[in-house]
């Protein structure tokens, strides 16, 4: 074993940092589409489109700060521009005109027309922003690197991906579970999530309370994308490769469950990152392992309950 480690021991260091950064953009898009199931009860396919969206805008907005001289630390800026546009923007717009027709439908038909929308969003990225890769590192760039030591080694680590990927989904998590908890919004929305009907009943406007969710969650998953847009090159595809690692995030820890999506996109994260390091062959198909090894053991999920179904 210590002869193991003293070969591995670099690789070792940079597969547990690689996954915590990959991790925090992971649960950026799982924590928001397990709130909006949560509340609208809608498995939402499009939301990969959201996430890539939200990357090329901010790559977009960056770029256009970059060219007319600003100052590299605007490019964070950018970054959340472009979260609170697409949020502000596509949440409200897809909620009203689209979802809102089709609460109460049966599953496969809430599948069918997300589903359709991320073909459509899909088609809208290649009309705007072509096929070609899109790259803007500046936030990346600017702060630099630092030396990470491992053992007897040191990991030269970009301080973006080490702070700043994990600060921002650790302060996510901790201000979403105040939010819900401490606020009288947050516990209008927990109350719809428990039983809408009886909500309603209490005068409380369930329609107002699904859209702010549903914006709210289109802006997290803009964020992550936002977040993703400096550390890798931007392609036509991006949404979906991301959406389907957050479904295997979410089924993991139980739909609905937040803070079981932190904990379940950190054991996929660094599952994955070490299959990348150690046995690549196996990276496309260890997250859904992980996934069906624990559902094979619970169903609901790591986190999940089994609800009582009314009828």
């Amino acid at each position: 074993m210590a002869d193991w480690f003293a070969e591995n021991g670099l690789l070792l260091g940079l597969a547990l940092l690689d996954g915590l950064a990959y991790a925090a953009l992971v649960f950026m898009v799982a924590v928001g589409l397990n709130l909006v199931f949560g509340v609208l009860r809608i498995v939402n396919v499009a939301h990969g489109s959201l996430f890539a969206i939200g990357a090329y805008t901010a790559a977009s907005i960056g770029i256009f700060f970059a060219s007319r001289g600003l100052p590299p630390w605007m490019s964070y800026v950018a970054l959340v521009l472009a979260a609170v546009a697409v949020g502000a923007v596509l949440g409200p717009l897809i909620e009203k005109l689209l979802l809102r027709r089709i609460y109460g439908h049966e599953d496969v038909l809430q599948l069918l027309v997300t589903f359709a929308l991320f073909m459509i969003l899909e088609d809208v990225q290649k009309l705007i922003w072509g096929v070609q890769p899109i790259s803007q590192d500046t936030p990346l760039r600017f702060l630099g690197t630092v030396d990470v030591p491992f053992g007897e080694d040191v990991i030269p680590f970009t301080a973006y991906q080490l702070f700043v990927l994990p600060g921002v989904a650790v302060a996510t998590l901790l201000a979403l579970a105040w939010f819900l908890r401490r606020t009288l919004t947050g516990r209008v929305i927990v109350a719809v999530t428990t039983d809408k009907e009886a909500a309603t009943a209490m005068g409380i406007d369930a329609a107002r309370i699904m859209l702010l969710t549903f914006t709210f969650g289109a802006g997290l998953a803009a964020l992550g994308g936002a977040l993703a847009s400096p550390t890798t090159a931007l392609v036509p595809g991006v949404g979906a490769q991301t959406i389907v690692l957050s479904f295997a995030v979410v089924a993991t820890a139980g739909l609905g469950q937040i803070e079981g999506a932190a904990l379940t996109s950190l054991l996929i994260g660094l599952g994955r990152s070490i299959a990348v390091y150690f046995a690549p062959e196996f990276e496309v198909v260890v997250p859904y392992l992980i996934m069906v090894a624990v559902l094979l053991v619970r169903p609901q999920g790591l986190f999940g309950v089994i609800e009582t179904r009314r009828v």
